[in-house]
């Protein structure tokens, strides 16, 4: 039997078993690799479903509360991972597009992953917030600066070129997928980019940064403001499930 949790209020399945009200379960035994673990808080959850769970991120500041839920966490970049083959499950949520050399984080879940495990992947996918990133180029235009002029921080891959990455180190497809989230924003597109957005905002001193978030809502207005006032961001996940075969060389 295999760990199932909730990601993000959506069962994923790792193997068999069952999730049901909100809350993880487990038969007990198997080893997941969480990558990007933030602070723990889906590891720990995996680890009271009785998995031994071992996370990385490349955030000291997180891995140190993962580490206080109790969490075998580690500062690792997971495009440069150096596990041997011991995971039965590999394990990413909300993680994968922050990292733009994805075949690096494949190859190393490859890597990770004894023969017959699972690489389990729920992350942004191709339209993800297309709506706050059309808003930032247009307040980038404004200022006469090309929409590029900050280079990206996420990649979201689409289905066809995440299954070919996958099929290309190996892996068998069980499950890839695309699918809209809307996800409400309770402090608006401008404290989700204050949270998310560092690498656009940098640039700007305290004054002209607030001008600029300014403008950038404007923009997202017509799109992600609903008529009751709420904001609501125009989330796309992507999802799979991916197997290493039996057979397969390390």
């Amino acid at each position: 039997m295999g760990c199932v949790f909730l990601c993000q209020l959506r069962p994923v399945r790792f193997g068999t078993g069952h999730a049901g009200g909100g809350t993880s379960g487990a038969e007990g035994g198997e080893r997941i690799l969480d990558v990007g673990c933030g602070d723990g808080f889906l590891a720990q959850r995996m680890q009271l479903a009785g998995c031994e769970v071992v996370g990385i991120d490349t955030s000291r500041e997180l891995v140190a509360a993962a580490r206080a839920r109790g969490v075998d966490a580690r500062v690792m970049n997971a495009e440069a991972m150096t596990f041997a083959p011991g995971f039965d499950a590999v394990f990413s949520n909300a993680a994968l597009h922050w990292m733009r050399r994805q075949d690096r984080v494949i190859d190393g879940a490859w890597r990770a992953l004894k023969p017959g495990g699972r690489f389990v992947v729920e992350c942004g996918g191709k339209g993800n917030i297309d709506g706050i990133l059309n808003g930032l180029k247009k307040a980038f235009a404004r200022r006469g600066l090309e929409p590029d002029v900050v280079p990206s921080p996420w990649h979201f891959a689409g289905v066809p070129e995440m299954r070919q990455r996958l099929e290309a180190r190996g892996f068998v497809v069980q499950e890839i997928a695309l699918f809209g989230r809307p996800t409400p924003l309770p402090a608006g597109v401008e404290g989700w980019l204050s949270v998310f957005a560092h690498d656009f905002l940098a640039s700007f001193d305290a004054e002209n940064r607030k001008d600029f978030l300014d403008d950038v809502t404007e923009y997202c207005r017509p799109a992600l403001m609903k008529p009751d006032g709420s904001w609501v961001a125009d989330y796309v996940r992507l999802r799979f499930s991916a197997t290493k075969p039996v057979t397969a060389d390390d």
